[in-house]
Parts: C-alpha cells; structure tokens; sequence
C-alpha cells in the first residue's frame, strides 16, 4: 500500500463514487486496484476501526471490487464450467466463495463471490485489478447467446459490518433474516439495492450492492441512523488486519497465479467431482501428488510483527514466505500467513523463525484464524 502523493498520480487512478464523503472525514488515501480509496480516516486510525467492527459496527467502501454479469440461457452452467466451485450446490437468493484458475496451470487469477439470481443470471464479485482479466477470460469462453458484461463502475458496494450490523440495517427498514452467504433485494427511500451477508471481516455483516447514482444517498442514510450505534467509517487498512486475524486469504499475496487453492488452502472452494472447471487436470494432479507447500498461521512469541515476503527459517534450512503479516488488534501480537514447505512436515505448535530484517523471531505454527469467528 502507498500513500497517493500528488494530484498527477490520483488522476491515473479511478474513484469510488464516495470520494467527496471519504475526503469530508479526513480520509488517507492509497492506490488499490486502480483505484484511489480510503486507507484510513482522521479521528480514529486503524485500531479504532479495527475495535469498532470487532464490537459494535463499521461501514467500509469497497466500491473498488469489480463487478461483472453473465446472463443468457445456460449462464450458471457456463460459470460453473469455468469457476472452481460447484454452483448447483446453492440456490437463486445465494451466494458462494469460488476461485478463477488458470487452466494450464490451476494456479488462481482470482477468487470471487457469484451471486446466483437465476439459472440466466450470475452476478459476480472479482477483486478490483483482475477484473478485466476475468471478464476477459470469461467472454473468450461464452458460448453464443451467454453475455459478459463489466459493470465494474456501475454500483457501489458499501460492506456493514459488526455485531450491531444488523440493528443498524433493520433500522433503515433493509431485510437482515437471511442466511449466511445470501441476499436480498430491496429499496431504501426509493432506491433499489442488494443487501448480502456476506463480508470479509469475520463479523455478522452485509455488502450492500447499490447503484452508483445511488451511492452518496444510501452512505448519508447509514449515518444518519448510525448515530445511535456509533457507527464509524472503516478504512482498508482495518480490512486488511480484520481479514488476516481471519486467516482470510487476499489474492496476489496468500493466492496468485503463482500459488493453487490446494497451497492456499482453499481446496474447499474447488468442486472435485464436477466434470469440467478451468485449471481441474493439473489441479487434481497436484491434490493426487500432495501440494509442496501450504499456507499456514503464525503466531509471534514475542514483541515482533512479521510482514509479506519475509523468509521463515527451521535452524538454517528456510521452510517458507510470509505472504501476509500485521499487528493484531484484538490479541496484541503479530500474526502472519505463511507459505510454508511440506517437507520437513511442520505440526500445528511447532517453532519456527522469521528474518525481521536481519533478526530472527520465533512465531509458534498455528492454523486459523487467529480469533473465534462471529460470522455466521
């Protein structure tokens, strides 16, 4: 993450529709995606809204993810044979977690929330800087009468999370009763939107998915009823730190092209008995092989704070890669994610060492999250 330092620089990148309301709170700016978003906001700091959406609730603008819709006769059996994981597990009002791969390689272009309307209709989630690719690679394959639409700048997406979430939705009059990982349509003043449970902290939360005409008004709602739980603005860093107490994983650090769902533990996102999927012969053989690393939890035994690419050592033998790595809020330690190799096999308890620049800290191996999930 690098701070947009001048006014020549934030041209080249696009802005959320909240922009003026982000800049209105003192927002600190940073690329992502392409995109100029919200780091974190004056008054509060990371830490603050960390500690609001792990206690009470915290809005976040994430209208930087990418937004892309198949339609036409066969389009969730067109997404199916293409995404990792098997849409006839779910029905029409759900939504599931599921991985684009590569098909030569099975390593993953980007995970994805679909959301599945009909079996006409998928609306999908991908991460801000490949979305193009995954449109692109999706319309290349789109048999005649199945259309790829990118409606990247099209809506908004405002994620609410915390324990008051749904306290403060219900207040505004916006459904709150459905599951986990499904969604409902609705109107807010007028305005018609997607309220998902869905989210990427580790809370109760929903992704509200609205038009960006839209934007500014449902934002200004949300505070204006927010008052009453103290709702506060949420950068990305705060994300970023709620996500890895999660062991969630973010692509282009814990996945890549360079890395499998079967080394980013994310197996479970493949579904292994359909007939067809992108990436599912070398993806099967890896599985039948056994991957030659996985991501793994670390848990710091003293004061130090791992961060990516950082080498993690067993003696002299180098074992792994911190591919993500912060201070926690919640247990006031460093945690990472890590790369780590299967040979020599390390268990759950075991110690290894982390090179902080030139020091080695010993983490205690651990599977995550870090925290006791109140997701669901």
């Amino acid at each position: 993450m690098t701070d947009v330092t001048s006014d020549a620089a934030a041209t080249r990148l696009r802005r959320s529709p909240l922009h003026e309301r982000h800049t209105a709170l003192g927002a600190k700016f940073a690329p992502f995606g392409g995109w100029e978003m919200p780091l974190e906001y004056a008054g509060g700091g990371v830490l603050k809204e960390h500690t609001a959406v792990r206690t009470g609730v915290g809005v976040f603008d994430v209208s930087h993810l990418g937004k892309a819709r198949i339609t036409g006769p066969g389009a969730a059996d067109f997404v199916n044979a293409c995404l990792t994981n098997d849409l006839r597990r779910i029905g029409p009002g759900q939504a599931q977690y599921t991985l684009c791969c590569d098909d030569a390689t099975g390593g993953v272009v980007d995970d994805i929330i679909a959301y599945l309307h009909a079996d006409d209709h998928v609306f999908l989630i991908p991460n801000a800087a490949n979305t193009a690719e995954v449109v692109r690679r999706l319309r290349a394959a789109a048999p005649a009468g199945v259309e790829v639409s990118d409606e990247h700048e099209a809506y908004a997406v405002l994620a609410v999370q915390g324990p008051r979430s749904a306290e403060l939705l219900a207040a505004l009059g916006l459904p709150t009763e459905h599951g986990y990982m499904s969604f409902s349509t609705a109107t807010l003043d007028g305005m018609g939107l997607s309220a998902c449970r869905t989210g990427y902290t580790g809370e109760l939360g929903y992704e509200l998915v609205v038009p960006a005409a839209h934007a500014v008004a449902v934002w200004d709602a949300l505070f204006a009823a927010g008052a009453a739980y103290e709702l506060r603005a949420c950068g990305l860093a705060a994300r970023d730190t709620l996500r890895t107490e999660m062991g969630y994983p973010l692509h282009g650090q814990d996945l890549s092209l360079e890395i499998t769902p079967l080394q980013g533990r994310s197996g479970w996102a493949v579904g292994w008995d359909k007939p067809a999927f992108w990436g599912r012969d070398a993806l099967l053989a890896e599985k039948a092989a056994g991957p030659r690393r996985t991501l793994r939890g670390l848990v710091a035994v003293d004061r130090a704070i791992p961060r990516p690419g950082m080498a993690v050592y067993v003696g002299d033998t180098r074992v792994g890669t911190v591919t993500s790595g912060t201070f926690s809020p919640t247990r006031k330690e460093g945690i990472a994610l890590a790369l780590l190799d299967t040979d020599p096999k390390l268990a759950d308890g075991d110690v290894v060492e982390v090179d902080i620049r030139g020091r080695r800290a010993q983490m205690t191996v651990t599977r995550p999250p870090f925290i006791t999930p109140s997701v669901r």
